[in-house]
């Protein structure tokens, strides 16, 4: 045998070698999901970029909202406490009917309603909180009331 006929059976080999590995990645090609429904590889990478980018600005939006329902949350009422007192203790004037009435929400900004009974009228007032604060001389119920707020605020 000469070296012609070496080299030209070895080249036969070798192409035969390379004709069955291209049958193997054309087999292994075709079972890719994209490709059985006749879609180019890169046409499908393209629509998942564009899924996950439709996702991202999904996602920010929904975090974007959700912040600003956490602000509106904040700003609601978020405590509501009542006490009921008699302001007329010792005179037999009044009973249990008068209450003071604290709504507050987070940040500890809200109102005091407060109402004294008696035979004659009823009053009503509120006083507005800032901060957990008011400007207005507060009663010792509307202290207390204010106070369960606070202290009922964190449960």
């Amino acid at each position: 045998m000469s070296t012609e006929e070496i080299m030209i059976y070895s080249l036969i080999a070798i192409s035969f070698l390379l004709i069955l590995w291209i049958i193997r990645l054309e087999v292994k090609i075709k079972n890719i999901p994209s490709v059985k429904n006749n879609q180019n590889l890169n046409d499908q990478i393209g629509a998942l970029q564009k899924n996950t980018n439709i996702l991202n600005e999904f996602k920010n939006a929904t975090n974007n909202k959700i912040q600003s329902i956490d602000v509106e949350i904040d700003k609601s009422i978020q405590g509501i406490e009542t006490v009921r007192f008699n302001p007329f203790k010792g005179d037999g004037i009044g009973g249990n009917q008068s209450f003071a009435t604290a709504m507050i929400d987070n940040n500890g900004n809200g109102v005091v309603i407060s109402s004294l009974y008696s035979r004659e009228k009823v009053s009503v007032f509120a006083k507005p909180i800032k901060n957990w604060l008011c400007e207005h001389e507060l009663s010792g119920e509307e202290k207390e009331v204010l106070q369960k707020v606070k202290l009922n605020k964190g449960k």
